[in-house]
């Protein structure tokens, strides 16, 4: 039986007279890649935020490795990563100083060059944050989750914005985390992204979460219906074709 590391239940967030979140329940099970998608406006953020102890719930309960939102919400802190943003790295420090920050704040000792190795960052240790490209940024914002060694990392659009290769070196990563045994949960915009990446996904809207399973059988009860797309799928797609002609190594422009 699969192990239920996040349990929420009949979670309710308001603001006023709004109902941002609207008693939604779901699990998530240990070493799953499980997204939570949304258009802007769904929920999603203000979910992920109270699981995260960033924002506080109206009414329900959370449960994250068998400690209660309520109750433990600093036992909860020490197991969990959460993706910072790029834009928020003091641009003036490298790497290694910026790790070094980071892992003085979680109270915690880290071997610097072996985290930046888990990202195929090492040769960029010296360097500044603001030296690096897009998608050297987002593979060190994926590093700071793990300063911890967390059970669970919470990554929130971890590509928006890069390029194919480096979209797919991403996904990599982050099938290299999960693979090593850490619980990952993922909001994107790109539904190929999700379809790659998730085990299971729960779809958010107006506040409620309107499915929730594997992308497959999301796919499989959809065609069920008698829903065709109007141009035949094909064996590959122009990203596909992008990456075949310009090649999959990871660059570091």
């Amino acid at each position: 039986m699969e192990k239920v590391i996040i349990s929420v239940k009949d979670l309710v967030k308001n603001y006023g007279n709004f109902e941002a979140v609207r008693s939604i329940s779901f699990d998530v099970f240990e070493g799953e890649i499980f997204g939570l998608l949304g258009p802007n406006g769904a929920g999603k953020s203000t979910t992920l935020e109270i699981i995260e102890t960033l924002r506080s719930k109206t009414s329900g309960s959370v449960s994250v490795d068998g400690f209660d939102l309520d109750k433990q919400p600093d036992e909860i802190k020490k197991i969990i990563g959460v993706q910072l943003q790029t834009s928020g790295f003091y641009p003036g420090l490298n790497l290694l100083e910026l790790i070094s920050m980071f892992s003085g704040l979680y109270n915690k000792k880290v071997d610097a060059i072996e985290l930046l190795k888990k990202v195929n960052l090492e040769d960029k240790a010296k360097n500044k944050s603001k030296e690096l490209s897009g998608g050297q940024k987002q593979r060190f914002s994926i590093a700071t989750t793990l300063i911890n060694n967390p059970k669970i990392i919470f990554l929130d659009e971890p590509t928006t914005g890069l390029d194919p290769q480096a979209r797919r070196n991403l996904w990599n990563l982050i099938r290299e985390i999960r693979n090593n045994g850490t619980t990952v949960i993922i909001t994107t915009h790109y539904m190929d992204e999700a379809e790659q990446l998730c085990d299971r996904i729960a779809i958010m809207d107006k506040g409620q979460i309107i499915q929730l399973a594997s992308p497959d059988k999301m796919i499989d009860d959809l065609v069920a219906t008698g829903f065709e797309r109007p141009k035949q799928v094909k064996a590959a797609n122009l990203e596909d074709v992008f990456i075949h002609l310009t090649g999959r190594e990871m660059r570091d422009e």
